[in-house]
């Protein structure tokens, strides 16, 4: 009998048993909800740590922690990350079921408070949350006071369209035109938005410009918007595009910027030309300045007795005729007819006297002997 009872209790938790191992576990759950995050003390002075501990956030995510000023959990970071203490913020990667937990040092912001611990992702969908945090000691002033009308908030990822052109090699400052789409959030028309666009080099703070888009956004609708973004000339490196919009910043658009190698070239080829054409120059001017050799006078030519005149002019030297042609006296062509083209043997020709020509021969009378 007392075996009965027992059976009859088992069985009756058996089946409660069952249902607590059909139910997920917390983990998953938490990884799935809301980011959240706590802190271990609501109120901390400079120079201390709190610990920060974070739910619900993707499982095997970077994340930053920061002090930020003038910034409630309600309105976000209403100065953007220039409102952090970014110098000493803090980074961390949530855990499988997308937990954390990490000191994080206090610091004084550069914005007043009210103050709190930022959150947010640095991969991937952005996801952020922000815990109030008193930092003893750090001014306070009130927020500034909030655009009254619609709202508007990007419900897409940023993007930078267009390319670099020939003079954009050569220097020419880069343009890109920031895309994204906006929804309108609140209760009221927006007509005319006027945003921010910032672009910021390196780890400097951005340079802020306005730019209006021209439409009207009803509550719960959403519009495409394009804004211009140009860099000053001969800009090179990475870059930030920062987009706000009432005071908040709504999004960031990283930017590598190539160098202009065509303005490289163009001074490679100046230090080249220009000393090549200054020696050239300087070659011109020494050969000009230069003294010059007196021109000789030619001699008078020998045998001639008398003296040139001064201011007479020099007869030319005679031509020598050629003798490429020139004929031997022992070879010359035959004269006769039929002889033409042949050249007469080698000859002597021996005077009779060597000192009187040969006297001719008397002729002799008909009838007439020789006189004894």
């Amino acid at each position: 009998m007392r075996g009965k009872p027992r059976l009859t209790a088992l069985v009756s938790v058996l089946p409660l048993m069952l249902l607590a191992l059909s139910l997920p576990s917390a983990g998953p759950a938490a990884a799935e909800g809301k980011p959240a995050v706590t802190l271990s003390a609501a109120q901390a002075g400079t120079g201390g740590s709190i610990t920060v501990t974070g739910t619900g956030w993707r499982s095997r995510t970077l994340l930053m922690l920061l002090v930020c000023g003038r910034a409630t959990p309600a309105r976000g970071v209403v100065g953007g990350t220039n409102s952090c203490a970014n110098a000493d913020g803090r980074a961390v990667t949530t855990d499988a079921d997308g937990r954390f937990s990490r000191a994080l040092p206090v610091t004084e912001p550069p914005a007043p408070c009210p103050c709190v611990v930022h959150v947010a992702t640095a991969t991937g969908a952005k996801a952020q949350a922000d815990a109030v945090l008193r930092v003893a000691g750090h001014p306070v002033e009130p927020l500034p006071a909030q655009t009254a009308g619609g709202r508007l908030s990007v419900l897409t990822d940023t993007r930078l369209d267009g390319s670099g052109s020939l003079l954009t090699w050569f220097g020419a400052p880069p343009s890109r035109t920031l895309t994204f789409t906006v929804g309108n959030v609140g209760t009221a028309v927006v007509k005319d938005p006027v945003f921010q666009v910032g672009t910021a080099h390196g780890v400097f703070a951005p340079q802020w410009d306005e730019r209006q888009w021209h439409g009207a956004l009803g509550p719960g609708e959403k519009a495409r918007v394009e804004l211009p973004v140009e860099l000053t000339a001969g800009a090179h490196g990475d870059y930030t595009v920062s987009l706000k919009y009432g005071g908040k910043v709504l999004a960031e658009q990283p930017w590598g910027v190539g160098r202009p190698w065509g303005v490289t070239l163009f001074w490679i080829l100046l230090c080249l030309v220009v000393p090549a054409a200054l020696f050239r120059i300087g070659m011109a001017v020494v050969d000009r300045v230069r003294p010059r050799p007196a021109a000789r006078r030619p001699s008078p030519a020998p045998g001639r007795g008398h003296r040139r005149r001064r201011g007479t002019a020099v007869p030319p030297p005679r031509p020598v005729p050629p003798t490429s042609n020139a004929t031997l006296p022992w070879f010359t062509p035959d004269t006769g007819p039929g002889t033409a083209g042949r050249l007469s043997a080698p000859h002597e020709d021996r005077p009779t006297s060597p000192t009187s020509p040969a006297s001719p021969t008397p002729p002799t009378t008909p009838g007439r002997k020789g006189s004894t």
